[in-house]
């Protein structure tokens, strides 16, 4: 009788042996780390699928005249896939569905100044920023501002939506509200108010385009804000070749020579910013 008894257990207790190394192994399994295609990937298919907006000039837009998709960030990585040695296929999207479009794979990397916050880098990975800028105080030639706090008591064109009206009224300048760079710059020039304080970028580009030559930077932030291409998590490796190529580029003059182009101004390295 024991004998028979012995045997159910016996057989009860190598099934549950069983379970728990079946167990034991899938849950080993799904603690293995996938291996990072990214790189091999665009490598195989010989073209890089790249996320942008196409209305964000002067980074991503199409050119009056030809329509051609054009701009910094557009030639930048355009001279990236050159130096991996695959073509670049542009997926033109709205920038609230940029990520989501990256998250599902319709594009490899997003090239949008896309600016590396703590909070983007939980979930997703970054190459080696190309773009850096600062704060800054655009007054007119003759202004005697040359510091932040110089502005106090000063009037001060800013959008009340805008970070930049944070920091004016914190150093006491007198706020004229307006709807954007635009007005505010229209102001500054018309002497109707002292300063406004935006994007050393958007300076930049306004007087590319324009060719003012009666405004000036009287003053920067020590902040500075970095740009970068933005990828998936897990292509690590495809990250690391384009920061690779960004270096190469940088070395050659290339970076520098369409920063350049588009605004007048190196802002491809931290030293310039």
């Amino acid at each position: 009788m024991r004998i028979r008894l012995a045997l159910p257990l016996i057989a009860v207790a190598a099934l549950t042996l069983a379970a728990c190394s079946t167990a034991e192994s899938q849950a080993d399994a799904s603690a293995t780390p996938q291996s990072d295609e990214s790189l091999a990937a665009v490598q195989e298919a010989g073209v890089l699928v790249v996320g942008t907006e196409g209305t964000y000039r002067p980074f991503s837009y199409h050119e009056d005249g030809s329509g051609d998709l054009v701009g910094y960030d557009v030639d930048v990585i355009r001279a990236v896939a050159a130096e991996l040695g695959v073509d670049v296929t542009f997926e033109e999207t709205q920038w609230d569905a940029i990520f989501a479009g990256l998250d599902a794979g319709r594009f490899d990397v997003i090239a949008n100044q896309v600016s590396i916050t703590p909070e983007r880098e939980e979930a997703y990975v970054f190459s080696s920023p190309y773009t850096y800028s600062t704060g800054v105080v655009v007054t007119s030639l003759d202004s005697e501002v040359a510091s932040f706090d110089d502005l106090a008591g000063l009037r001060a064109a800013q959008s009340l939506t805008s970070n930049w009206y944070t920091l004016a009224e914190s150093v006491g300048a007198q706020i004229e509200p307006i709807e954007g760079w635009a007005q505010a710059v229209s102001l500054v020039r018309q002497g109707r108010v002292d300063a406004t304080i935006n994007d050393r970028l958007t300076y930049l580009d306004y007087v590319q385009q324009t060719g003012a030559d009666d405004l000036r930077i009287a003053a920067e932030t020590d902040d500075v804000s970095r740009s970068a291409f933005a990828f998936a998590d897990g292509s690590e490796e495809l990250a690391e070749a384009v920061s690779d190529a960004l270096a190469v580029l940088e070395e050659d003059g290339t970076l520098a020579e369409i920063s350049e182009r588009y605004f007048g101004a190196d802002v491809s390295t931290a030293g310039t910013a």
